[in-house]
């Protein structure tokens, strides 16, 4: 039998003792009237003598996470997730059936203490027990360290026990928390409204993006999980609702890396008679915001850097950025103006070593350069604008320029957190761009978009002038934590089946896939 399938057995027999001295093994509720951290918040700061002379009784419950043992006395160290204090446990200050109790709890237990603070001979703030209440039984062993791979898979695998025993994942989780919160209260302060649309959708809309299909029994129709909420909340702005936001999940069926999950969060919100340099200043102030809120001030770090969100962000337009790149890394003149041009853009892609697939117009090339060799050098805020129309079939086109559209990216860390442009409100153009996007699916382009009646119908409506932004809020709490992975910032990631792999490991493929692109 192994050390572990021992302890199993010597903690399930220890609940049968439990049981045995008349204590109900699972107990419905424990009214406490304390947490274990509001008492430490309270009186951490209390010397020894201002506890003695003002006696301090509690009840709080916890988590045992230690447990030290000297015969007729012992030690328990009690956690609620965030806080610690310790209990201390006399023979003689106990009922016989608390004290016989107390020697059957395990490391892992959940147990109830009354009694009052004290601090011990080395100044540790100690709750002395006067009742021992058995709240729940810890069967599997709680691991001492975390080290290697494996324990990682198994964190997150098993985020209720990286919770137990890591207790800077429960921080991260606050952060992310507060930044949800502050987003929604600046965005509401602001007159904008929020809503939920459809998370099952006939038309899988709002970007470029393989989705998940389903199927309704009862209404015998194939439906997606939405991959964006965007044509529905413009629905809305054509309904009257000048300003709109949701904050939700999306769900694209793509592979999975460290900045990619398969379903994430996204904030998305639109605002009528506004184009893509007010959303410019807007997102500036909210990021701003947020930020503060979050943790506290400006400057994050991120890796052996230091990132900061005060504003103004910096700003650069799309093509000037590659020209920039494809300049220092070929050591020759390139003119900005050769980008809009397919031969000449195709020529300057091969010599950085990419290749060009067929059916691709300049624009797509152009993006797949910025992508290869530019987004990662984006560590302080940027503000990236001036895409492609080829690339952005949502966006308006600039009056002067009809290859390039009113849409920015913001880059942080080397990422994109936040996708943005003035929205195309022409009925006919958009029939146009949805055509060329069922060209592209006919020739094999799995995440081109299809065709969507309804928003056209909703256009010939009348949609006024209106900005449109979306901001990855994963991506976002990765940096606000200096968290590596997207997979240390969600809860539950999704992960690949023990089964399936034959190990307790999985590796997290570099999948150049982008989870906060609408378009």
């Amino acid at each position: 039998m192994s050390s572990e399938a021992e302890q199993i057995q010597q903690r399930r027999a220890n609940l049968e003792a439990i049981t045995q001295l008349g204590i109900p093994p699972y107990p419905n509720r424990f009214k406490a009237t304390d947490s274990v951290t509001a008492l430490v918040d309270a009186h951490g700061p209390r010397m020894k003598d201002e506890l003695e002379a003002n006696r301090v009784e509690t009840i709080t419950a916890g988590r045992i996470i230690s447990i030290r043992s000297f015969g007729k006395a012992s030690f328990f160290v009690l956690s609620d997730g965030r806080r610690r204090i310790q209990v201390y446990v006399r023979q003689d200050a106990l009922r016989d059936r608390d004290f016989a109790l107390s020697k059957l709890l395990d490391y892992g237990d959940h147990i109830g203490v009354a009694g009052h603070l004290f601090r011990t001979k080395t100044n540790e703030l100690s709750i002395w027990a006067s009742t021992i209440e058995f709240l729940a039984k810890c069967f599997i062993p709680l691991p001492e360290k975390w080290h290697g791979l494996q324990d990682v898979e198994i964190r997150y695998r098993q985020r209720y026990l990286d919770l137990v025993v890591n207790p800077d994942v429960r921080r991260v989780f606050e952060i992310r928390s507060r930044t949800i919160s502050a987003i929604r209260e600046f965005l509401v302060a602001r007159g904008f409204l929020e809503v939920e649309t459809p998370m099952m959708q006939p038309v899988a809309g709002g970007a470029l993006a393989r989705p998940f299909v389903t199927h309704h029994n009862a209404l015998d129709m194939k439906l997606y999980l939405r991959i964006a909420p965007e044509l529905y909340l413009k629905r809305l702005v054509v309904g009257g609702i000048e300003r709109v936001f949701e904050i939700n999940r999306n769900f694209r069926n793509e592979g999975i890396g460290y900045r990619w999950n398969p379903e994430f969060t996204m904030l998305e919100f639109y605002w009528a008679y506004a184009d893509y340099n007010d959303l410019m200043e807007l997102s500036e102030q909210l990021l701003s915001h947020t930020v503060q809120e979050a943790v506290g001030g400006l400057d994050v770090p991120w890796g052996d850097r230091t990132i900061s969100f005060a504003a103004p962000f910096a700003r650069q337009t799309f093509r000037s950025l590659v020209v920039d790149t494809a300049r220092e890394k070929l050591a020759e003149t390139v003119d900005e103006r050769s980008l809009h041009d397919l031969t000449a853009v195709a020529g300057l892609a091969q010599r950085l070593g990419l290749d060009v697939e067929k059916g691709w117009g300049p624009g797509k090339i152009v993006t797949e350069i910025f992508e290869k060799f530019v987004e990662d050098s984006l560590i302080q805020p940027t503000f990236v604008y001036d895409y492609p129309t080829e690339v952005s079939p949502l966006s308006k086109q600039r009056a002067d320029d009809p290859d390039t559209v009113e849409r920015f990216e913001l880059y942080v860390g080397g990422m994109e957190i936040a996708n943005a442009f003035s929205e195309l409100n022409d009925p006919d153009e958009q029939r146009r761009r949805f055509d060329a996007q069922i060209a592209d699916r006919a020739r094999g382009d799995q995440e081109a978009h299809e065709m969507d009646e309804d928003y056209i119908r909703a256009l010939e409506y009348g949609l006024p002038p209106t900005g449109g932004e979306g901001i990855g809020i994963d991506r976002l709490v990765m940096l606000l934590t200096n968290s590596p992975t997207i997979r240390d910032v969600i809860l539950f990631p999704l992960m690949r089946s023990r089964k399936d792999t034959g190990d307790d490991t999985t590796e997290l493929p570099n999948l150049e896939r982008d989870e906060t692109r609408r378009l």
